[in-house]
């Protein structure tokens, strides 16, 4: 990531586009640490993390991670799904945060140096330009890595940065749990017999 360590910069996490490139690639992310590593790269104004969320739900596996966020000083946008039925009939759910995303990056360019915009959705193509536009540098995180990609090329190419997730994870994931390291381990030595 270019610039200098006294740039102002924001994240904005695209929840869902971030989650499934992760996914993808395997990792568990420590946003504590995300933060931090960004945080080491110029002044963190802010950190924002979107995602939709199914309301009346008595459990939601995303709330414990919205909640941890919030709490640990991101600024959390969420919106209720909205449920439709297809042309087949299929009851579908759609929770898209782009609007969002594009509304909060666009009033604070003008406080920035630099974004960090973690999606590959192509449709923020349009929106990276026009910050740049500001003379705010956009730097993209997904990754190129799956099958697959999960960054739109045009994205990709507009960005000033693209960083691939798959080269900074080890900055940023969380270890693998202590259990599979002690099945791994267990292979080791019997592979060794």
């Amino acid at each position: 990531m270019t610039g200098h360590t006294g740039d102002r910069i924001a994240l904005f996490i695209d929840g869902a586009n971030l989650y499934s490139s992760a996914r993808a690639l395997n990792i568990d992310l420590d946003f504590r640490k995300l933060s931090d590593w960004f945080g080491q790269k110029g002044q963190l104004v802010r950190a924002y993390y979107y995602t939709a969320v199914i309301e009346g739900e008595e459990f939601s596996p995303i709330r414990p991670l919205v909640d941890w966020l919030d709490y640990n000083g991101f600024t959390v946008v969420t919106k209720p799904v909205k449920r439709f039925t297809d042309a087949q009939g299929h009851s579908r759910i759609k929770g898209n945060m782009d609007m969002e995303i594009a509304v909060d990056m666009m009033e604070l360019a003008p406080r920035l140096d630099h974004t960090v915009l973690f999606s590959g959705d192509g449709d923020f193509r349009r929106l990276v330009e026009a910050v740049q536009g500001k003379g705010v540098r956009v730097t993209v995180v997904s990754t190129t890595r799956s099958q697959p990609p999960q960054i739109a090329d045009e994205l990709r190419r507009q960005a000033d940065t693209f960083i691939d997730l798959a080269d900074v994870a080890e900055h940023f994931s969380k270890p693998k749990a202590a259990m599979n390291q002690g099945v791994a381990r267990t292979l080791d030595r019997s592979d060794r017999a």
